[in-house]
């Protein structure tokens, strides 16, 4: 995984912090506020996970990808921690995130972004070729 002298990528999901994680999103995140504990637990359960270090070996950054390896995966979750945020961590992990991917020769890798086009467009992410193919089944059941 990717290191530089004050950063590591992992994606050893005992490794994170999942009480960590959980309150991220819960509390700061506009997507997943107000997510469970127990979600956040399953998602990472059924998911590749991928938490960023600082040299002592503090967790201050996350994301999950939801992937069968094999043609498809779906980045999501991707947060770093408000006073670690403005050191590039966020492109360090993105670029982490498509290079453990890279291997799979997935078809297709998506994720949705309200602000970061112009961070995962430096790892290779373009906007969708035809966004009226995509649709969406909302809600629990």
């Amino acid at each position: 995984m990717p290191t530089n002298e004050e950063y590591s990528v992992d994606t050893d999901l005992g490794r994170i912090d999942l009480r960590q994680v959980h309150h991220w999103l819960s509390t700061d995140a506009f997507w997943a506020l107000g997510r469970s504990k127990e979600t956040v637990q399953r998602a990472a359960g059924g998911s590749l996970n991928f938490g960023v270090y600082d040299s002592a070996g503090g967790l201050c950054g996350y994301a999950r990808v939801v992937t069968d390896h094999a043609t498809f995966a779906w980045l999501c979750d991707v947060y770093i921690d408000r006073p670690s945020r403005g050191r590039g961590l966020g492109l360090f992990l993105a670029q982490a995130v498509v290079d453990t991917l890279w291997p799979m020769h997935l078809k297709r890798v998506l994720l949705s972004t309200l602000d970061a086009h112009g961070l995962y467009e430096q790892v290779g992410f373009t906007p969708f070729p035809d966004p009226q193919k995509l649709m969406i089944l909302s809600g629990a059941r």
